[in-house]
Protein backbone atom coordinates (compact mmCIF):
# COMPACT_ATOMS: atom_id res chain seq x y z
CA UNK A 1 0.00 0.00 0.00
CA UNK A 2 1.17 3.47 -1.06
CA UNK A 3 2.32 5.55 2.12
CA UNK A 4 0.70 9.15 2.49
CA UNK A 5 3.30 11.85 2.74
CA UNK A 6 3.76 14.92 5.11
CA UNK A 7 5.77 17.27 3.48
CA UNK A 8 6.85 20.89 5.27
CA UNK A 9 7.46 23.69 2.29
CA UNK A 10 9.79 26.13 2.61
CA UNK A 11 8.78 29.16 0.76
CA UNK A 12 12.42 31.39 0.90
CA UNK A 13 12.60 34.88 0.02
CA UNK A 14 15.92 37.51 0.34
CA UNK A 15 16.98 34.19 2.06
CA UNK A 16 14.48 33.42 4.48
CA UNK A 17 11.69 31.09 5.22
CA UNK A 18 8.87 33.34 4.25
CA UNK A 19 4.96 32.80 5.03
CA UNK A 20 1.49 35.14 4.14
CA UNK A 21 -1.89 34.80 3.02
CA UNK A 22 -2.63 33.78 -0.66
CA UNK A 23 0.94 34.82 -0.94
CA UNK A 24 1.04 38.44 0.03
CA UNK A 25 1.71 40.07 3.71
CA UNK A 26 4.87 37.75 3.93
CA UNK A 27 6.19 36.84 7.84
CA UNK A 28 9.43 35.58 8.74
CA UNK A 29 9.44 31.98 9.55
CA UNK A 30 13.25 31.34 9.95
CA UNK A 31 16.36 30.04 8.30
CA UNK A 32 16.12 27.73 5.84
CA UNK A 33 18.78 25.36 6.56
CA UNK A 34 18.03 25.17 10.37
CA UNK A 35 14.31 24.63 9.51
CA UNK A 36 14.73 22.22 6.96
CA UNK A 37 17.01 20.18 9.76
CA UNK A 38 14.49 20.12 12.18
CA UNK A 39 11.55 18.88 9.86
CA UNK A 40 14.35 15.91 8.90
CA UNK A 41 14.79 14.94 12.59
CA UNK A 42 11.24 15.75 12.97
CA UNK A 43 10.00 12.69 10.40
CA UNK A 44 9.08 14.89 7.52
CA UNK A 45 8.57 12.58 4.08
CA UNK A 46 10.02 15.01 2.05
CA UNK A 47 11.12 18.75 2.05
CA UNK A 48 9.95 21.11 -0.51
CA UNK A 49 11.80 24.81 -1.10
CA UNK A 50 10.36 27.40 -3.38
CA UNK A 51 12.22 30.46 -4.06
CA UNK A 52 9.24 32.19 -4.38
CA UNK A 53 10.78 35.43 -5.94
CA UNK A 54 12.90 33.89 -8.46
CA UNK A 55 10.51 33.93 -11.92
CA UNK A 56 8.99 37.69 -11.39
CA UNK A 57 12.32 38.66 -9.94
CA UNK A 58 14.20 37.25 -13.03
CA UNK A 59 16.55 35.34 -11.41
CA UNK A 60 18.17 31.86 -10.49
CA UNK A 61 17.71 30.19 -6.99
CA UNK A 62 21.05 30.73 -4.69
CA UNK A 63 22.73 27.33 -5.48
CA UNK A 64 24.60 27.75 -2.42
CA UNK A 65 21.43 27.69 -0.06
CA UNK A 66 20.15 24.60 -2.27
CA UNK A 67 23.81 22.73 -1.72
CA UNK A 68 23.80 24.12 2.45
CA UNK A 69 19.77 22.69 2.47
CA UNK A 70 20.66 19.40 0.78
CA UNK A 71 23.22 18.69 3.23
CA UNK A 72 21.08 18.42 5.98
CA UNK A 73 18.52 16.31 4.90
CA UNK A 74 17.90 13.05 4.23
CA UNK A 75 14.76 12.79 2.41
CA UNK A 76 13.70 13.60 -0.74
CA UNK A 77 14.49 17.22 -1.86
CA UNK A 78 12.53 19.03 -4.31
CA UNK A 79 13.37 22.85 -5.88
CA UNK A 80 11.46 24.99 -7.73
CA UNK A 81 11.48 28.87 -8.38
CA UNK A 82 12.96 30.89 -11.33
CA UNK A 83 13.33 27.39 -13.28
CA UNK A 84 14.36 28.26 -17.04
CA UNK A 85 16.38 25.99 -18.93
CA UNK A 86 17.39 22.12 -18.87
CA UNK A 87 20.77 23.18 -17.98
CA UNK A 88 19.29 24.87 -14.60
CA UNK A 89 17.47 21.34 -13.64
CA UNK A 90 20.82 19.46 -14.09
CA UNK A 91 22.74 22.00 -12.38
CA UNK A 92 20.20 21.61 -8.87
CA UNK A 93 20.02 18.53 -9.30
CA UNK A 94 24.23 18.31 -9.26
CA UNK A 95 23.82 20.24 -5.65
CA UNK A 96 21.50 17.99 -3.90
CA UNK A 97 17.73 18.82 -5.11
CA UNK A 98 16.25 15.14 -5.75
CA UNK A 99 13.52 16.63 -7.70
CA UNK A 100 12.48 19.76 -9.43
CA UNK A 101 8.97 21.71 -9.09
CA UNK A 102 8.51 23.75 -12.83
CA UNK A 103 5.37 25.80 -12.71
CA UNK A 104 5.24 29.24 -14.70
CA UNK A 105 8.07 28.08 -17.02
CA UNK A 106 5.52 24.72 -17.62
CA UNK A 107 2.74 26.87 -18.84
CA UNK A 108 5.14 29.25 -21.16
CA UNK A 109 7.52 26.35 -22.43
CA UNK A 110 6.00 22.77 -22.15
CA UNK A 111 8.36 21.06 -24.12
CA UNK A 112 10.99 22.00 -21.06
CA UNK A 113 8.54 19.32 -18.65
CA UNK A 114 9.30 16.70 -21.90
CA UNK A 115 12.96 16.97 -22.03
CA UNK A 116 13.28 17.35 -18.34
CA UNK A 117 11.57 13.97 -17.68
CA UNK A 118 13.29 12.34 -21.10
CA UNK A 119 17.06 13.43 -19.24
CA UNK A 120 16.28 12.73 -15.87
CA UNK A 121 13.48 10.53 -15.33
CA UNK A 122 9.88 11.34 -14.78
CA UNK A 123 10.56 10.92 -11.13
CA UNK A 124 12.69 13.78 -11.12
CA UNK A 125 9.68 15.86 -12.49
CA UNK A 126 7.63 17.68 -10.42
CA UNK A 127 4.93 19.95 -12.37
CA UNK A 128 3.30 22.28 -9.73
CA UNK A 129 0.35 23.89 -10.43
CA UNK A 130 -1.37 27.59 -8.78
CA UNK A 131 -5.68 27.29 -8.93
CA UNK A 132 -8.03 29.83 -8.45
CA UNK A 133 -11.82 29.62 -9.11
CA UNK A 134 -12.37 30.64 -12.45
CA UNK A 135 -13.59 34.40 -12.95
CA UNK A 136 -14.74 35.36 -16.50
CA UNK A 137 -14.47 38.94 -15.83
CA UNK A 138 -10.48 39.17 -15.26
CA UNK A 139 -7.32 39.46 -18.16
CA UNK A 140 -6.14 37.08 -19.72
CA UNK A 141 -2.25 37.59 -21.13
CA UNK A 142 -1.23 34.33 -22.34
CA UNK A 143 -1.51 32.69 -25.36
CA UNK A 144 -3.96 29.29 -24.79
CA UNK A 145 -3.50 25.89 -26.78
CA UNK A 146 -7.19 25.30 -27.04
CA UNK A 147 -6.82 21.72 -25.76
CA UNK A 148 -6.55 22.69 -22.34
CA UNK A 149 -8.36 26.26 -22.77
CA UNK A 150 -11.23 27.23 -20.30
CA UNK A 151 -14.80 26.13 -21.41
CA UNK A 152 -18.22 26.01 -19.65
CA UNK A 153 -17.67 23.61 -17.36
CA UNK A 154 -14.03 24.53 -16.13
CA UNK A 155 -14.00 25.26 -11.78
CA UNK A 156 -10.37 26.09 -11.71
CA UNK A 157 -7.90 28.54 -13.45
CA UNK A 158 -4.01 28.18 -13.75
CA UNK A 159 -2.26 31.05 -12.25
CA UNK A 160 1.28 31.86 -12.75
CA UNK A 161 3.63 34.27 -11.56
CA UNK A 162 3.29 33.80 -8.12
CA UNK A 163 -0.86 34.26 -8.89
CA UNK A 164 0.03 37.63 -10.54
CA UNK A 165 -1.54 36.28 -14.14
CA UNK A 166 -4.52 34.12 -15.00
CA UNK A 167 -3.74 31.98 -17.72
CA UNK A 168 -7.17 31.13 -19.39
CA UNK A 169 -6.14 27.41 -18.94
CA UNK A 170 -8.43 24.94 -16.96
CA UNK A 171 -6.37 22.96 -14.25
CA UNK A 172 -7.97 19.94 -14.98
CA UNK A 173 -6.71 19.75 -18.45
CA UNK A 174 -3.18 21.51 -17.61
CA UNK A 175 -2.71 18.50 -15.47
CA UNK A 176 -3.64 15.59 -17.52
CA UNK A 177 -1.16 17.64 -19.97
CA UNK A 178 1.91 17.65 -18.11
CA UNK A 179 0.98 14.10 -16.60
CA UNK A 180 1.31 13.27 -20.26
CA UNK A 181 4.54 14.87 -20.86
CA UNK A 182 5.90 13.32 -18.12
CA UNK A 183 5.85 15.00 -15.13
CA UNK A 184 5.89 11.77 -12.53
CA UNK A 185 4.30 14.45 -9.30
CA UNK A 186 1.78 17.21 -8.97
CA UNK A 187 2.30 19.94 -6.49
CA UNK A 188 -1.58 21.70 -6.41
CA UNK A 189 -1.87 24.82 -4.31
CA UNK A 190 -5.63 26.03 -4.49
CA UNK A 191 -4.23 30.00 -4.04
CA UNK A 192 -7.57 30.82 -2.76
CA UNK A 193 -7.03 28.91 0.65
CA UNK A 194 -3.35 29.68 0.67
CA UNK A 195 -2.51 30.60 4.11
CA UNK A 196 -6.12 30.76 5.41
CA UNK A 197 -6.07 27.68 7.23
CA UNK A 198 -9.47 26.72 6.61
CA UNK A 199 -8.71 23.84 5.11
CA UNK A 200 -7.74 22.64 1.75
CA UNK A 201 -10.33 22.77 -1.14
CA UNK A 202 -11.44 19.14 -1.56
CA UNK A 203 -13.16 19.40 -4.26
CA UNK A 204 -10.33 20.55 -6.51
CA UNK A 205 -7.84 17.75 -5.05
CA UNK A 206 -11.02 15.28 -5.47
CA UNK A 207 -10.86 16.04 -8.94
CA UNK A 208 -7.22 15.84 -9.04
CA UNK A 209 -7.51 12.03 -7.74
CA UNK A 210 -8.07 10.63 -11.00
CA UNK A 211 -4.84 11.68 -12.52
CA UNK A 212 -2.53 8.85 -13.01
CA UNK A 213 0.50 10.38 -10.64
CA UNK A 214 1.16 11.13 -7.10
CA UNK A 215 -0.92 14.46 -6.11
CA UNK A 216 0.46 16.82 -3.30
CA UNK A 217 -1.89 19.19 -1.68
CA UNK A 218 -1.45 22.48 -0.86
CA UNK A 219 -2.71 25.60 0.84
CA UNK A 220 -5.52 26.18 3.54
CA UNK A 221 -4.26 23.58 6.66
CA UNK A 222 -5.17 24.85 9.78
CA UNK A 223 -5.56 22.31 11.79
CA UNK A 224 -4.88 18.25 11.97
CA UNK A 225 -8.80 17.75 10.85
CA UNK A 226 -7.79 19.29 7.36
CA UNK A 227 -4.37 16.98 7.41
CA UNK A 228 -6.34 14.12 7.79
CA UNK A 229 -9.18 14.91 5.26
CA UNK A 230 -7.23 16.19 1.94
CA UNK A 231 -4.67 13.33 2.05
CA UNK A 232 -8.35 10.86 1.99
CA UNK A 233 -8.22 12.30 -1.62
CA UNK A 234 -4.51 13.23 -2.04
CA UNK A 235 -1.29 11.25 -1.41
CA UNK A 236 0.32 13.89 0.03
CA UNK A 237 0.07 17.29 2.24
CA UNK A 238 2.31 19.86 1.86
CA UNK A 239 3.09 22.19 5.02
CA UNK A 240 4.49 25.51 6.01
CA UNK A 241 3.31 28.04 8.76
CA UNK A 242 1.11 25.63 10.68
CA UNK A 243 4.23 24.25 10.98
CA UNK A 244 6.67 27.09 11.38
CA UNK A 245 4.87 29.00 14.12
CA UNK A 246 4.03 25.78 16.12
CA UNK A 247 0.41 25.03 15.75
CA UNK A 248 0.41 21.70 14.69
CA UNK A 249 3.34 18.95 14.81
CA UNK A 250 4.82 16.52 12.40
CA UNK A 251 4.16 14.43 15.35
CA UNK A 252 0.86 14.92 16.06
CA UNK A 253 -0.68 14.62 11.98
CA UNK A 254 1.13 11.32 12.00
CA UNK A 255 -0.36 10.11 15.33
CA UNK A 256 -3.74 11.95 13.78
CA UNK A 257 -3.62 9.93 10.16
CA UNK A 258 -2.82 6.91 11.95
CA UNK A 259 -6.22 6.72 13.95
CA UNK A 260 -8.63 7.48 10.92
CA UNK A 261 -5.89 4.04 9.30
CA UNK A 262 -4.54 6.32 6.68
CA UNK A 263 -1.22 4.64 5.65
CA UNK A 264 2.00 6.24 6.93
CA UNK A 265 5.90 5.66 6.87
CA UNK A 266 7.00 3.74 9.85
CA UNK A 267 9.48 5.74 11.16
CA UNK A 268 12.71 4.64 12.79
CA UNK A 269 13.10 5.14 16.76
Amino acid sequence: MVTKRLIPCLDVHAGRVVKGTHFVDLRDAGDPVELADRYNQMGADELVFLDIGATHESRDITLQLIAAVAKRVFIPFTVGGGIQSIDTIGTLLDHGADKVSLNSVAVKNPALVAEASRQFGAQCVVVAIDAQPVQVTEPRSVPVDPSVALDEQSMYEVVINGGRVRTGIDVLKWAQRVVGLGAGELLVTAMHCDGAKQGYDLSLMRALSHVSVPVIASGGAGMASHVVDVLQVSDAALLASVLHFGTLTLAGLRQSCLAVGLPMRTLEM
